[in-house]
């Protein structure tokens, strides 16, 4: 017991099992104690990319990098 609080020990084996890993998040509702993993930011990112087809990647190629770009006041003298 840390001041206010107190410990409940879990084993590591069962964290693992229901997937844990670093992080977790606890409510209670309706007087239980509700204790979920959170989910892992860009845990599925890897298998999104190489399920992306050329036609979906293509779109993210159909607008030119800002410097390609020919914009008319890039074109006129800077005065300082």
């Amino acid at each position: 017991m840390i001041g206010n609080s107190q410990d409940v020990p879990l084993s590591k084996a069962l964290l693992e099992q229901r997937g844990f890993t670093n992080s977790a998040e606890l409510s209670v509702e309706d007087g239980q104690l509700t204790l979920v993993p959170t989910a892992q930011v860009r845990a599925d990112w890897l298998e999104r990319f190489a399920q992306a087809t050329d036609i979906e990647q293509a779109k993210d190629l159909d607008y030119p990098p800002a410097a390609t770009t020919n914009i008319e006041w890039d074109e006129m003298e800077w005065y300082w």
